[in-house]
């Protein structure tokens, strides 16, 4: 008897889950300021948050940031004034299914469509003519270099890009280690709805802390900030449908990896070496041997994934002396 009430209780647990909605939290008042400071503008029918400022006089430099997974424009917050006392326009996004962005579902996401919401942007600011800079983090990464590809092969409205600088990004398929959840949302279409709504604050915390550094864990606020823009418009209900992207950097890596090492553009990785995701010493050789015309900025040792927050003084000394040595 005791067997049959176990087998009913694990039957039913995905039954609850597929219905369980708990509401959100609330918008804190940093995500209601960085929400009033942006704009919207419509890619394919979907709002996509946006956000840029005017900076530096008498230059027209531009840099558009690009965030990574499973975060937001945010990302970029402690960096944000000093990258706009030294452009003249700082851009950034919200990717589609991310942050304040529209998240539609059921929608088959992908690295192809970001790149076009990043073109679609550019176009909606004027700026299809005007050499921009890249700046980049983990799924930015990718994103990044597909519009690299269309950049270098002439394709319909690219973008005119100046420089590249990435950041902790798993470009490479064979050194990537994604997280466990991340595995089985991303190979489990069986599991995946459950799990979606299974993943909660607590667990959501403790996977973003693991991939910190020890000594550069962000706050508790930090790490509600992220959850909520997660979970803002059910975004959790889509991690699943935008993992794909894991799949997407096997089957695509000639692609992306071959702009990357082909490039004349100017290119910077800057990397925190405690990244368990792109694990030292391994990821930082292979980047070495491969992309020989990057110069490359080894951050402390205690820096992770997050290098723009966990170390925002190292991570702008090193991208400033990338920027301003052409």
């Amino acid at each position: 008897m005791r067997e049959w009430w176990l087998l009913v209780g694990l039957l039913c647990i995905p039954l609850l889950a597929v219905y369980l909605h708990i509401p959100p939290p609330q918008l804190s008042p940093a995500l209601l300021t960085w929400r009033s400071a942006g704009a919207f503008f419509t890619f394919r029918s979907n709002n996509i948050f946006y956000r840029e400022t005017y900076g530096a006089v008498g230059s027209s430099d531009v840099v558009i940031l690009l965030h990574g997974f499973p975060t937001s424009s945010l990302d970029w917050y402690k960096i944000w004034e000093p990258l706009n006392r030294r452009f003249n326009r700082v851009i950034a996004l919200d990717f589609l299914g991310f942050g304040f962005s529209d998240k539609p579902r059921p929608h088959r996401y992908s690295i192809f469509e970001q790149a076009s919401v990043v073109e679609a942007l550019v176009s909606h600011l004027g700026l299809m003519e005007q050499r921009v800079n890249l700046l980049s983090h983990d799924y930015g990464d990718t994103v990044a270099l597909e519009l690299l590809y269309r950049s270098d092969h002439n394709r319909t409205g690219h973008l005119t890009i100046n420089s590249l600088c990435l950041s902790n990004g798993g470009i490479f398929p064979e050194t990537h280690h994604p997280r466990f959840l991340q595995k089985l949302l991303k190979d489990s279409s069986f599991l995946s709805p459950v799990l979606t709504r299974l993943t909660n604050y607590m667990v959501f915390s403790k996977g973003l802390g693991d991939v910190f550094g020890p000594y550069t864990q962000p706050t508790d606020a930090e790490l509600l900030d992220m959850w909520t823009g997660v979970r803002f418009n059910d975004g959790n209900l889509v991690m699943d449908s935008i993992l794909q992207f894991i799949n997407q950097r096997d089957e695509h890596r000639d692609r992306w990896v071959g702009a990357l090492t082909s490039t004349f553009i100017p290119v910077h990785m800057i990397y925190g070496p405690l990244d368990p995701v792109n694990p030292h010493p391994q990821f930082i050789f292979l980047y070495q041997k491969l992309v020989q015309r990057s110069t490359v900025s080894v951050l402390d040792e205690h820096i992770s994934h997050y290098p723009q927050l966990e170390d925002p003084a190292g991570f702008l000394t090193a991208y400033f002396s990338f920027i301003n040595a052409f």
